[in-house]
């Protein structure tokens, strides 16, 4: 096919529909092999009205003792508008709306970790599941609505609307089997997805993904069963 001849109006709609394909990520990963400010996935979400509620599961695996961002959700109002991060030590922070919560999950020698982050207006309650084990539930952001107009990013952690990226807070290791709900998963769904088990999410699917790499990023098979 001579591209130099197709119409200008079908070349955009060319690129538009290969930017918005959807990929099954099934039994892959996210690989980010080096420590950077430049390498990262933005996740492109089916969200048509804002969040009362949601559920983030994802797994990682990694040998960071740092702190680290796991899932960045930003809206020009707020950079930490949705932020599961790795705070240092054994401590994982939840952000909504600019305010955290922090959980202390037991320590282990690096594995490949089963993160479920769940949280909804009405009660202000949430939660993080580690493994498929409960944490110690906390209040945050009673009464408050996730706005839609977001960037999700992997890989770093924003602090501005796509950008303000700091290579110590990067991620160097491993991300798969990203899902995300608009409402909190039970105790028991969470647990079926920690043992293999699958739902259909509405707002972002593993098996169906809308994503940009950028940088050095590498697709391989997972190391996780």
């Amino acid at each position: 096919m001579n591209m130099e001849k197709l119409p200008l109006c079908f070349l955009i709609i060319m690129s538009l529909s290969n930017a918005l394909a959807q990929t099954d990520l099934s039994g892959k990963a996210f690989v980010f092999p080096r420590e950077s400010m430049d390498s990262y996935v933005t996740l492109i979400p089916h969200l048509e009205k804002p969040l009362k509620a949601f559920t983030v599961c994802l797994k990682v695996y990694t040998d960071l003792n740092r702190s680290y961002n796991l899932f960045s959700f930003a809206t020009q109002a707020h950079d930490n508008e949705i932020l599961l991060f790795h705070e240092g030590d054994n401590n994982f922070s939840l952000s909504v709306g600019n305010v955290r919560v922090v959980f202390s999950v037991p320590v282990t020698t690096p594995a490949p970790t089963h993160f479920c982050a769940t949280w909804e207006s009405e009660s202000g309650i949430a939660e993080l599941w580690v493994d498929g084990k409960p944490m110690v539930r906390k209040a945050l952001k009673r009464g408050y609505v996730v706005e839609k107009q977001s960037k999700i990013i992997l890989g770093q952690e924003q602090d501005s609307f796509g950008g303000g990226f700091d290579e110590k807070q990067s991620l160097v290791g491993d991300i798969g089997d990203v899902f995300m709900w608009d409402f909190v998963l039970s105790p028991r769904d969470i647990n079926t997805l920690y043992l293999g088990g699958t739902f259909s999410p509405k707002i972002l699917d593993w098996r169906g993904l809308n994503f940009e790499t950028k940088g050095y990023v590498v697709i391989k098979h997972h190391l996780w069963a």
